[in-house]
């Protein structure tokens, strides 16, 4: 049950909900006005942005005051005597984790949903995504995940398109594949640095390439003793930095190492089961043990995503118990111990089989069933399941208003309840983290595997039409991020092109065609692969500086502008000089 506010404000006027505020059905009445009192308390005076906001932007700003909501003097919530609060402490947080407070999610735009869906992905054409009407709807954070997405997925193409023949006419010749990782080299780096500029141009035009985040606020679930910011002078909470850093060192890295260790376990069953397998089918080769021969990488790969799963959750926690300040910080270091860890558990055991093992048959056995079977369990995750579950949810419930919604405007109560209902989409955190393994797939092994490039192609394609779908039909809107980039995970994908550089030399150096110009002298073939791999890591570096991040006209644009910004201060602050000069004139010469 919703506790809702009428569509009429207090003078009478109409106004259009933004924002749904859900509380439990039995929830205090002195509860409700307090915090209506303590969200008006944080109203200002102004304008209310017809034409000038978006209403993806107007729904931040709202998010943002219910963020900063902190506790003041109050010594517990009204109504809820046990329910205890200090200075400082998120007042929505504090609600949401008693279970006063359900949910605070921002309503759809019906209209602007069904023109974005036809435009999007109701019609399947070979054309760009319409990324500036994802901006305005869903915000600069989606859209640029978006473009990602698609900027990744034709940069493949020509990876796709000299793998195909690699793999039909050079399947077993391996030698050939040098060719191939020498190109994949060269492919991974300018990829990225490209897409520098192409997010760049996007961000310039929608007006968050100059955003500052200098002064972020606390992020909502930040806790500490209520103080005074020495830099903005403003109250916040306030918690030592000490504390937070053994926190890190004393439990989450700790954690962090127990978790590789049990992936390592996990691995080395992995290859017993491989070396079962394996002797089943050489004591009686058969269709079937043939068969048994992908049963071992398939349960791997299985196990691989359900650890990754359990450990996204675990990292998340560990993290929001370090109770860093700001938001950035946060997400990087979840992102860093989940990256740390899914590269460890996704690719240890391809490193193992490349390098140690050194079986190139095995390799690309095992490369085509992870990237394969990941894919179809992505796919099942992302797209059949949420829309599954969401029919089975609506099914009683809604079933006469989701026809009703298709072909005429619902009450706003019943958009509300039908919106409440829907699954939360949880950021685009997942979704970047699949693109970075999908990217590590192609980068790292796929010289033994050239059919990986095809394989991501496609599942990106129906990704975006997945992912369209469940933004718009399964998933409430999400509040809106403003982004200037697509933040860390930037560093992410280049950190792991330079370890595609490493990885593909080291190929090169252990393929027969390279080891047969060094017959006498191993010692030899070493220093030349290392020098090689210098070489092209010191290339890529140079290549770095040599293509700037933001294309020259939008260099020039933004100079033009701050020139203009501040020739328009000094005539600002020269005006009032200039009459108390005049005023002084007058007065001492008559």
């Amino acid at each position: 049950m919703q506790k809702s506010l009428s569509v009429y404000d207090s003078d009478g006027s109409t106004f259009a909900p933004l924002v749904v505020i859900e509380l439990v059905s039995e929830t205090k009445e002195e509860a409700i006005a307090w915090l209506l009192n303590r969200v008006r308390d944080k109203q200002q005076d102004g304008g209310d942005g017809d034409g000038f906001l978006s209403m993806a932007e107007c729904q931040y700003i709202i998010k943002h005051g219910l963020d900063n909501l902190r506790a003041k003097d109050e010594a517990h919530v009204p109504g809820y005597p046990k329910m205890k609060l200090y200075p400082g402490k998120s007042v929505i947080r504090r609600m949401q984790s008693k279970g006063i407070l359900v949910q605070v999610f921002p309503l759809h735009e019906k209209e602007e949903l069904k023109r974005l869906s036809f435009s999007w992905f109701k019609k399947i054409k070979l054309s760009f995504q319409p990324l500036d009407d994802i901006r305005h709807y869903f915000g600069e954070g989606m859209a640029l995940y978006f473009g990602f997405l698609e900027y990744f997925t034709l940069a493949l193409i020509p990876m796709a398109l000299i793998g195909i023949p690699y793999y039909l006419f050079d399947w077993e010749d391996y030698d050939k594949f040098t060719v191939f990782a020498g190109f994949n080299l060269v492919w991974c780096t300018v990829i990225l640095e490209l897409w520098k500029r192409l997010s760049a141009s996007l961000a310039y035009g929608w007006g968050t390439l100059s955003r500052k985040k200098a002064f972020e606020e606390p992020r909502p679930g930040f806790h500490g003793v209520l103080g005074v910011n020495p830099v903005t002078g403003r109250a916040e909470p306030l918690y030592s930095n000490a504390k937070r850093q053994l926190r890190i060192y004393l439990l989450s890295v700790p954690f962090v190492l127990l978790c590789l260790y049990l992936s390592l376990y996990v691995m080395m069953i992995y290859f017993d089961m491989e070396g079962w397998a394996l002797m089943i089918h050489d004591e009686e080769p058969t269709f079937w043990t043939g068969l048994l021969l992908f049963i071992p990488s398939i349960i791997y790969a299985v196990v691989i995503e359900i650890m990754n799963l359990i450990y996204r959750y675990a990292a998340e926690f560990l993290t929001g118990w370090e109770n860093h300040r700001l938001e950035s910080t946060f997400q990087n270091h979840l992102v860093l111990k989940v990256l740390v860890f899914n590269f460890f558990n996704c690719f240890a055991s391809l490193f193992y089989i490349a390098f140690v093992m050194q079986d190139m048959v095995l390799l690309r056995q095992s490369l085509a069933t992870l990237l394969i079977t990941s894919q179809i369990l992505n796919q099942i995750m992302e797209a059949f399941l949420p829309y599954w579950l969401q029919r089975r949810r609506n099914k009683k419930a809604h079933k006469r208003m989701i026809k009703t919604m298709e072909d005429k405007e619902l009450p706003l109560s019943e958009q509300v309840k039908l919106e409440a209902d829907m699954s939360t989409y949880l950021g685009t955190f997942d979704d970047y983290l699949e693109l970075f393994l999908l990217f590590g797939y192609v980068s790292l092994f796929s010289c033994v595997y050239p059919l990986a490039a095809v394989l991501v192609v496609l599942n990106n394609v129906t990704e975006v039409y997945s992912d369209a779908f469940k933004m718009c039909k399964v998933f409430k809107r999400p509040f809106s991020e403003p982004a200037a980039n697509i933040g860390v995970w930037q560093l992410a994908f280049e950190a792991m092109s330079v370890i595609a550089v490493v990885t593909n030399c080291a190929l090169i150096g252990m393929s027969p065609q390279v080891k047969s110009y060094f017959p006498e002298s191993e010692t030899q073939l070493i220093l030349w692969v290392v020098g090689f791999e210098h070489f092209l890591l010191a290339s890529k570096f140079i290549l770095t500086f040599v293509i700037p991040d933001v294309p020259k006209h939008i260099q020039i644009k933004l100079s033009r502008l701050e020139f203009e910004s501040l020739e328009a201060l000094k005539k600002r602050v020269r005006k009032p000089q200039t009459s108390v000069w005049i005023s002084w004139v007058y007065e001492v010469y008559g």
